[in-house]
């Protein structure tokens, strides 16, 4: 590796841990800095298909989803008045400042195509699921069949989790409701031709097993028939089912991967975090069960679990992402975003420092076991995780690396040629 090949890395690198850093502290701004942004236009505004991310409320102020620096680095936007990172707009330009301190201009997501469009039934498909977009293997789209979890009903929602909260603050007013499997069919057939989507995720909050499989299946079959994908690359994002074999119709299905997620892997963590999933679906064991047998249903590097990181001492955690990768399931290890409207409001997440460190963790323990880029992005929920940028930067994926590769090559065989 040349020098050169290596500073870029290295700089990459530092714009990936900036990142990191930048989810943990949020970025404060000043709303008013949007009015010369065609933000919902030109520019993808957010749309709470299921979460809430910032960390305050903005009912009647439009924000940005994320942005890219130079480098092509993805970062996303949560919004944070307390944040030391700010942008600023200045020469009608925008830039990202850290204490102050100016880093780089910055470029936000252009809305993709397909939310200036409607359903056959009249819905915009900008409610139907959230887009990430990405340069490194496609972009993603993530629909949440329901923008609520019925674990409401019997208060024991996951305490990290703001769904509920945030379908109450949002839902009426961007319009988000229950997606048939026919909507959801069609906004994918969109966003595949239009916007170059190449994973799809489907996910929400808790039904019973049964309901959930057949609608499920019903999705996957309306994907098959209205947009003409047979392999749409798709995850199913499921609970754990007390009959373990509901997991093989999944298998069957046109759904490429599966996703169990755990959220914490501690058995005492796992009963207070996720009370319902512990009382109501078989507790810790049946949904490591479950993961087991998925993996044997749908190969290796086909199924996957999320961990809300920082809720738990970092070794419990790694515990688990080592133990599941050792069986082939890849572990997504998002840092905890407390949000606002969960029982954990008012919490903190640890400190970057400890974030950036499972990361670097979770790269290295899936690198040990042969996962690749691709492997990871078929499994997640975002084209641009921490976890997915260091295996692209390490693959040289990005688009900077390969322009600067292949000007070595060619001045190299120009040199030979010379000579």
């Amino acid at each position: 590796m040349s020098a050169t090949v290596q500073a870029l890395k290295n700089q990459l690198l530092n714009d990936i841990e900036l990142k990191s850093e930048i989810g943990v502290e949020g970025i404060n701004l000043e709303p008013e800095i949007f009015k010369t942004l065609a933000l919902g236009t030109e520019y993808q505004e957010q749309v709470h298909t299921l979460f809430e991310f910032d960390h305050e409320a903005h009912e009647d102020i439009p924000l940005p989803c994320g942005f890219t620096n130079p480098n092509d680095v993805h970062f996303g936007f949560k919004w944070d008045r307390r944040s030391y990172f700010d942008i600023i707009r200045e020469d009608g330009s925008y830039l990202l400042r850290k204490k102050g301190k100016e880093l780089f201009p910055i470029a936000f997501n252009k809305r993709p195509k397909y939310f200036e469009l409607k359903g056959s039934d009249g819905t915009p498909f900008k409610t139907v699921g959230n887009y990430a977009p990405g340069e490194l293997a496609g972009s993603t789209l993530n629909v949440a069949y329901s923008n609520e979890c019925a674990l409401k009903e019997t208060g024991l929602d996951c305490l990290f989790c703001n769904a509920n909260a945030t379908a109450a603050r949002y839902a009426h007013k961007e319009g988000v409701t229950w997606k048939n499997p026919r909507l959801i069919g069609e906004a994918l057939k969109a966003a595949w031709e239009l916007d170059g989507v190449r994973h799809f995720t489907l996910t929400g909050g808790f039904i019973p097993e049964r309901r959930e499989v057949d609608y499920y299946l019903d999705v996957a079959e309306a994907i098959v028939d209205i947009a003409g994908l047979e392999d749409f690359n798709g995850t199913a994002v499921i609970g754990a089912p007390l009959d373990l074999e509901i997991i093989d119709k999944y298998a069957e299905s046109a759904f490429r991967t599966l996703s169990i997620n755990l959220e914490v892997w501690n058995p005492h963590y796992f009963e207070i975090i996720n009370p319902g999933k512990s009382s109501q679906l078989g507790g810790r064991g049946n949904w490591i069960k479950a993961l087991e047998y998925a993996a044997k249903k749908f190969g290796w590097g086909k199924v996957r679990t999320s961990f809300v990181t920082g809720i738990e001492p970092k070794n419990f955690t790694i515990e688990g992402v080592e133990y599941l990768a050792s069986i082939g399931v890849i572990s997504l290890t998002g840092g905890w975003n407390v949000g606002i409207g969960s029982a954990l409001e008012g919490h903190r997440t640890p400190e970057p420092a400890w974030h950036w460190d499972m990361y670097n963790k979770a790269h290295d323990i899936l690198k040990k076991y042969g996962f690749k880029h691709q492997d990871y992005f078929d499994v997640s929920p975002g084209a641009n995780t921490l976890v997915g940028d260091l295996f692209a930067v390490e693959e040289e994926l990005f688009p900077i690396q390969k322009e600067l590769t292949q000007n070595e090559l060619t001045a190299k065989d120009s040199s030979r040629k010379s000579a």
